[in-house]
């Protein structure tokens, strides 16, 4: 995908037995980035926060999970983190994948796992 834009699309993981699709929020402006899932209980679905490679859960109010994606959207790696904490940046990371705690397991998604995105084009 060329030039990201803040909206909605649909995640897709590749699975083992049949790809699983995820509602999908896509922050890609500074403000958007950088608000992320502040302030939120909680979300259905995924936020895919681009460009990234790093990520905190200060004044967080839940647990996430959280994947660290490269260029063509293979998982770098998968962590779950509790409010208050700080990851260090992953070098070869663009993309920053945030869900509740849980749900990425459920989804089959860890590292070597290639996921895609559908974003409607507007008109």
């Amino acid at each position: 995908m060329g030039t990201w834009r803040n909206g909605r699309g649909r995640l897709t993981v590749a699975g083992q037995d049949a790809p699983v699709e995820v509602e999908l929020e896509i922050a890609a402006s500074y403000g958007t980035r950088r608000r992320g899932l502040l302030g939120r209980t909680g979300i259905d679905g995924a936020l895919l926060i681009t460009p990234c490679n790093s990520v905190h859960t200060f004044r967080m109010g839940f647990t996430i999970d959280v994947a660290y994606l490269d260029r063509s959207l293979k998982v770098v790696q998968v962590h779950t983190l509790k409010p208050g904490r700080l990851h260090l940046p992953r070098l070869r990371a663009r993309h920053v994948l945030e869900a509740e705690a849980g749900a990425m397991e459920r989804w089959g998604l860890r590292p070597g796992t290639r996921v895609s995105v559908d974003v409607p084009q507007p008109g």
